[in-house]
């Protein structure tokens, strides 16, 4: 199955709020493969539509029990609190400290059109997360203090991700 290109920081599309999904058919269907097979091929935990370019909430990720996805996916309940170091795929080697939730309960469908209802610990639950807060427009970087993401931004500058986007006309 093609792949899709990753969109990176500074593409619009990661700055918006998507759009829930109406329709369960097979182009949601072959999306779906598609950004199993991008994730893997990214080496990545989760992929969130807006990754790939695509405004619709649903996410796919995979965390050592085989490929999974989430469609229209809603916190239902979030306790606790954990501090782990996160990665994002749309900003390629930077990593940061962030505190979320440590335990969430999620609920949305499967590609059948199911209930799905995950109570998800840790590393899970910060996938669930992260790919959530893509599909509302959240990037990483929004969850940092001031300072990280000025040093955050420094970084991006020093990748020339920052001056591609600024040359592609990119909101920043």
């Amino acid at each position: 199955m093609a792949t899709y290109p990753i969109r990176l920081f500074g593409d619009p599309v990661l700055k918006q709020r998507s759009r829930e999904v109406e329709e369960l058919d097979g182009s949601l269907a072959r999306l779906v493969d598609a950004m199993f097979d991008t994730m893997v091929e990214a080496h990545g935990l989760g992929l969130a539509a807006p990754q790939v370019g695509v405004q619709r909430r649903l996410f796919t990720y995979d965390v050592g029990e085989g490929p999974r996805v989430v469609v229209n996916p809603v916190v239902v309940e979030a306790t606790g609190e954990w501090s782990f170091e996160e990665g994002c795929l749309s900003l390629p080697g930077l990593h940061f400290e962030v505190v979320r939730p440590k335990v969430v309960t999620l609920r949305g469908l499967d590609l059948d059109g199911r209930e799905v209802v995950v109570e998800a610990d840790e590393l899970e639950a910060r996938v669930f997360l992260h790919e959530l807060d893509h599909l509302d427009g959240v990037l990483l970087l929004d969850r940092l203090d001031r300072d990280a993401r000025k040093q955050a931004l420094r970084e991006l500058r020093e990748q020339d991700l920052l001056a591609g986007a600024r040359r592609e006309g990119a909101a920043l």
